[in-house]
């Protein structure tokens, strides 16, 4: 029996195979990760949202890759997140 893998993203923004599935999930589009429950990423998959569906092994990684946090279900780091990029220009 063969092992089943997973698809997701490294820090350099390329999809690898792991034997351990994503702790996070993300939006390839909008450049977003959050939380595998969260309620928006959820509510968004009837508008075609799976296609766009990208898995991360950690935070490290999604940072690393370019996400941001999702305002929704990651409240604390999205906070950070602005502070940081208002204090760099990038907002």
């Amino acid at each position: 029996m063969t092992a089943k893998h997973y698809t997701l993203i490294d820090p350099d923004g390329n999809e690898v195979l792991s034997l351990e599935p994503g702790t996070l999930g993300g939006n390839r589009k909008r450049k977003i990760y959050g939380r595998l429950d969260c309620r928006s990423a959820i509510g968004s998959l009837p508008t075609g949202y799976a296609k766009h569906r990208v898995f991360f092994a950690d935070e490290a990684t999604a940072i690393a890759a370019g996400y941001r946090p999702c305002e929704t279900c990651m409240q604390a780091e999205y906070g950070i997140w602005v502070e940081e990029a208002m204090r760099s220009g990038r907002l």
